[in-house]
């Protein structure tokens, strides 16, 4: 790899962005023959890969094509040719070849069997050689500039780049440390293309309420979300929660993030409901507990609690309730119990805001995709251009499909611009 130190070299095809993207583009690309190089800020690739998945990085997701336009969106068509052109399991093959197996947990969720996210950059490292790209990394870029039909990229320490196309794969605004600086969108809007805007996607939620920093590090299972604002109601699925010092995470949280972001514009209360025991009605949990708090004399109200809570969560649970610790269970009355069913079902929280977008997993907005071929990644605007990843409008819950996104236009747009 080369250090950007000063000099000039012309390239058929500059990538600009070592990120899944960029990586997967610069690999085809070079693969075609094509002479390419891979402009990374960092002192080395795949510095956000490192981290997703919790370090083991959920690559992809195991669903059908149309279960990924589903995720997407209003971008889900757009991403259609991409998809069909490099999928899930044509990743997974990828890696296969290049020694790195694949596992399938739950929901689809397909990880390295190694589980460290350090395997999946490996093997882009050893296929960006392979392929004969030369990444040229620690070289953020100063300018770029189209002139006679060429792309003319000037980069920090002086060296300067001629590229007769350009891949432009930056990434979002989302997690700096990691090379994302937003700059991708700059360098767009310098070449004549709009941006819609930006905001934090896959990011925790920060509530009204000060009683979650005592739960600070619990985690709830199999639970079911609620979010209200005015006659707007989103439902998620049945999963995890995470409570934080700040308010709330985890992958239910983050999944719906985008658009409670997007509901909290309007500068209405957001009521979350956490309904912790998504598979009992009301009436069955209430003949259970009519059952347990007929137990034997003596028995206190926390101790009937332990079957159906956490115990990080009860002290917390039975203060909303108003019901004193030290109460028996055969003394807790019959409105004490509907409250306590009524939270059971819909345990309120007043979602206030969320973290800002440098700490999102994921960038909502960017590059407008109405100006972008679908079929090509190239720019409707600036011939020779083309984009790839986070950069471009769209994203999706969790659970692989962002990167699955990234590594299926970083291909559409390095076999494109090697045509």
């Amino acid at each position: 790899m080369s250090d950007g130190i000063a000099g000039s070299e012309i390239f058929d095809i500059a990538v600009l962005g070592g990120g899944a993207a960029g990586c997967m583009a610069a690999i085809r690309a070079g693969a075609l023959k094509k002479k390419v190089a891979l402009i990374e800020r960092n002192d080395s690739i795949g510095k956000k890969i490192l981290i997703t998945g919790k370090g083991r990085c959920n690559i992809t997701n195991a669903a059908p094509i149309e279960t990924f336009i589903e995720k997407f969106g209003k971008s889900g068509k757009f991403l259609r040719t991409a998809f069909f052109k490099f999928f899930n399991t044509d990743l997974v093959e990828f890696f296969r070849l290049h020694g790195l197996e694949m596992k399938t947990e739950r929901q689809g969720r397909v990880f390295p069997v190694t589980d460290k996210a350090r395997s999946v950059v490996d093997v882009l490292v050893t296929s960006l050689a392979q392929s004969g790209v030369e990444v040229i990394c620690k070289s953020a870029i100063r300018s770029i500039k189209t002139s006679a039909g060429s792309f003319q990229i000037e980069l920090e320490g002086g060296r300067s780049i001629s590229a007769k196309k350009v891949i432009l794969a930056l990434g979002g605004a989302s997690y700096k440390a990691t090379g994302s600086m937003g700059d991708g969108f700059d360098i767009a809007v310098k070449l004549g293309h709009s941006i819609t805007p930006l905001k934090p996607a896959l990011v925790p939620l920060t509530t009204k309420e000060t009683w979650v920093k005592d739960l600070q590090g619990l985690g709830l299972e199999h639970i079911r979300l609620t979010f209200e604002c005015g006659k707007k109601r989103l439902l998620s699925e049945i999963g995890e929660l995470m409570f934080t010092h700040f308010g709330v995470s985890g992958p239910l949280v983050l999944d719906l993030s985008g658009e409670v972001v997007f509901l909290l514009e309007d500068h209405k209360p957001i009521r979350m409901l956490i309904d912790l025991k998504p598979a009992l009605t009301v009436d069955q949990l209430e003949k259970r507990m009519l059952n347990d708090l007929s137990g034997p004399a003596g028995t206190l109200f926390k101790s009937v609690m332990k079957g159906y809570l956490p115990q990080k969560l009860i002290p917390v649970f039975m203060r909303l309730a108003n019901i004193d610790s030290e109460r028996e269970a055969n003394q807790v009355t019959q409105k004490e119990r509907r409250l306590v069913l009524n939270f059971f079902k819909a345990l309120p929280l007043t979602i206030k805001g969320a973290l800002p977008i440098e700490e999102a997993m994921v960038t909502s907005g960017g590059v407008s995709i109405r100006e972008i071929n679908p079929r090509t990644m190239e720019s409707r605007l600036v011939p020779g251009l083309y984009f790839a990843g986070e950069v471009m409008d769209g994203g999706a819950p969790s659970g692989g499909y962002n990167l699955q996104q990234a590594f299926s236009t970083g291909y559409l747009a390095g076999d494109s611009a090697a045509a």
